[in-house]
């Protein structure tokens, strides 16, 4: 690690900012708008090619209950969650908040400042609060011809930036800024750099990411786990099915166990999950997504320990399990449970106990140059969908599979 002394004041700054955020390490991504009275994708717009004027009729026929935020915060808490991100302007265009810079926005078409509504449920439930904001727009008038026209572009630029004020001035502290889609212009058309000092003089506690075409502070694969090189920060956001808006027919869910075992991995490689919810036209969450986080949050319960303020691992190999890291502690999350006896091999720092969690009942064990093994372990998985055990070790963990692979005696000694 970097000694602090010889970062620049911006690394040490972002340092400052983002440590609740790494420790962090799962969170909440809610898609809703317009698309969700549809029912079919939140790009339904466009790859169905729906007229604006068609389009802009949904209007009349979205009408939350009250205050569903309050559950959305609520489930978020219960699933272990530690922070939200809310679509405040998806790329259809209609905005969630108050803005005076278009009528097309909640507060003119069913009377509520839906993004307030938000703020205040993930408050209420001690949660961060991020905004997402798409920049590319489909409903707009400037929003496609801003690439060849000046005039446009300036019309454009302008709005984009009156928006992303309004969000940073009439919400209170802000935590993250989730920018999305930077179509049809670069980074220099979008003028992102003077946009993202405007936030940062308005939030300076705000964390962005990288889409609005500058790097800023982390990174956002999204449906894949991909880790960042050079010790980057980043996120993968991903779907609990196949869509991020409601879906009505879209019945490809994840189960608990694989959204599990994406958040270890994340854990694992030093970076956060941010898992989606795509609330009803209602406001009202589908209720295989509150089954599925209602699952993963019993076992956050037990094994959130393991997950939050996790460090980069360099423990990875094993055909049943996974691994996390915090200090000189290594945990074992065996997603296939093996039986009574199985061994991690490669790992080349001393083990000195082995508890089973929980409860954290002691765990026999032996360690050559080759393996840790581990006896007396139940026959049957101690826990679902994923066990736990956390192996103490004399120094941070280390992994070397080729180590095995080059050395281990090739003849019929037992070891």
């Amino acid at each position: 690690m970097v000694e602090e002394k010889n970062l620049t004041l911006e690394e040490q700054d972002r340092i400052r900012r983002m440590k609740w955020w790494h420790e962090a390490r799962f969170g909440m991504f809610i898609h809703w708008g317009l698309y969700s009275v549809i029912g079919r994708h939140e790009w339904a717009m466009e790859m169905e090619a729906i007229p604006v004027a068609r389009y802009e009729q949904l209007t009349k026929q979205f009408s939350p209950k009250p205050f569903p935020a309050r559950e959305w915060a609520k489930l978020a808490k219960r699933a272990g969650m530690k922070y939200m991100v809310m679509t405040t302007k998806h790329h259809e265009g209609f905005c969630l908040f108050d803005t005076h810079y278009t009528d097309y926005c909640a507060p003119k078409t069913c009377g509520r400042d839906l993004v307030a509504e938000y703020v205040k449920a993930a408050r209420s439930e001690g949660l961060r609060v991020g905004f997402y904001y798409s920049l590319m727009d489909w409903h707009h008038p400037d929003g496609a011809r801003c690439a060849e026209d000046e005039a446009a572009r300036k019309r454009f630029v302008n709005y984009i930036h009156g928006q992303v004020r309004e969000l940073c001035t009439n919400y209170g502290k802000l935590d993250i800024l989730w920018y999305d889609v930077n179509w049809p212009l670069s980074a220099e058309g979008w003028e992102s750099a003077k946009m993202n000092r405007m936030v940062r003089e308005l939030q300076p506690d705000i964390i962005i990411n990288n889409r609005s075409g500058v790097p800023e502070d982390f990174s956002t694969p999204e449906q894949h786990i991909t880790a960042e090189s050079a010790g980057r920060a980043w996120e993968a956001c991903m779907t609990m099915n196949e869509s991020w808006g409601y879906h009505q027919a879209d019945d490809a869910w994840k189960t608990p166990k694989q959204i599990i075992r994406n958040l270890i991995t994340c854990a694992r490689d030093g970076g956060n999950y941010l898992l989606n919810i795509g609330p009803k036209a209602d406001g009202s969450v589908p209720e295989e997504s509150v089954r599925i986080l209602n699952t993963v949050g019993k076992w956050m319960d037990k094994y959130g320990e393991t997950i939050y303020a996790a460090e980069p691992c360099d423990v990875k190999r094993s055909v049943f399990a996974n691994f996390t890291r915090k200090g000189t502690t290594l945990y074992v999350h065996v997603h296939f449970w093996p039986g009574e006896e199985w061994a991690i091999g490669g790992l080349r720092t001393g083990v000195k106990s082995v508890r089973l969690l929980p409860r954290g009942e002691p765990v026999e064990f032996e360690q050559n140059e080759f393996r840790v093994r581990f006896k007396g372990l139940p026959a049957e998985a101690p826990d679902e969908p994923v066990s736990v055990l956390a192996l103490e070790c004399e120094s941070v963990p280390t992994q070397d599979m080729m180590f095995v692979r080059k050395n281990m005696p090739r003849n019929s000694q037992l070891r």
